[in-house]
């Protein structure tokens, strides 16, 4: 049985492919909408706090010598100490500013990354193993899946329902929301305003530099690995709606697939198919799938 020319297990194997590469679209869109959704500032940074994720999983295990599951703690925590550094150096003066001012200086901050990265370890990519433990493959009957694949789209799925249940479901989130919304009126309350904002930063470059190790065994880490990439979440941010959380998360996985389907149906396509649903998306609900109308 064939559907539109095609077996369902080479659709079923894309399907399979759109998952993974929701699951990272899914993972660094979340993290780009809780910046933009709490801070107003467009993170242009984005892929290379990406990028740095890979690099210091790899370092961990090839300098330290330590597994992937250390990596899996350490690299995250690493990467969210950077950003909060650059919250608290470069970020913190320009929130009252207009968002242009964040995008472009977001964007130095990642030339000035992505360039020091690559005269510290030059343009080839560097090794980054997967854990014995997920080698080796799960035969499910109608699709066969790599172990670590597998284990990406549930890791990704875990993260990124915790995130939403701590922004949209906890005091802690309700604190966050409040902060940028009225600031003035929250720290009447005795709630350090500044130390939520530089931990909503914080946040989104943790979940970035979590998608850089989970990334690490299936993509060269490079230091350009981000480059492309932060292109296509920006595609998915802005589709789901900036600062939607759920529209990032819902949206990364949707796109994931539909750029999937589009390698089976007609693959020339398949790398501007993010882009035309953004285009579409934008003509018809310009607030994006799940944000709000202005």
């Amino acid at each position: 049985m064939e559907i539109f020319g095609a077996s369902p297990q080479l659709i079923l194997g894309q399907v399979l492919i759109g998952l993974i590469n929701g699951s990272f679209y899914a993972l660094l869109s979340l993290g780009l909408a809780i910046i933009f959704g709490l801070l107003r500032v467009i993170n242009f940074a984005h892929g290379a706090l990406y990028m740095m994720g890979a690099f210091a999983a790899w370092m961990t295990q090839a300098w330290i010598g330590l597994n992937f599951w250390a990596a899996l703690v350490i690299a995250p925590l690493a990467v969210g100490l950077f950003g909060l550094l650059v919250e608290r150096a470069f970020l913190r003066s320009i929130y009252h500013l207009d968002h242009l001012y964040g995008l472009l200086l977001t964007f130095g901050i990642a030339l000035m990354v992505e360039g020091m990265y690559r005269y510290w370890f030059g343009a080839a990519g560097k090794p980054f193993t997967a854990p014995d433990a997920l080698r080796g493959i799960w035969d499910l009957g109608f699709v066969i899946v790599p172990k670590y694949r597998g284990f990406v789209v549930l890791a990704s799925l875990v993260t990124c329902l915790a995130v939403w249940l701590l922004i949209e479901r906890t005091r802690l989130g309700a604190y966050l929301r409040a902060a940028t919304e009225n600031p003035d009126l929250v720290s009447c309350f005795g709630i350090n305003v500044s130390l939520l904002t530089a931990s909503a930063y914080v946040l989104g470059a943790a979940l970035a530099g979590l998608s850089g190790v989970l990334a690490a065994p299936i993509y060269q880490v490079t230091p350009l690995m981000g480059t492309n990439l932060i292109i296509v979440v920006f595609a998915v941010v802005v589709t789901g709606g900036m600062g939607s959380l759920s529209g990032a998360i819902i949206t990364g996985y949707g796109m994931g697939v539909i750029e999937g389907l589009t390698k089976v149906f007609y693959p020339a396509a398949s790398s501007v198919v993010i882009f035309v649903v953004m285009a579409l998306m934008l003509l018809l609900r310009p607030a994006g799938l799940f944000g709000k109308e202005a």
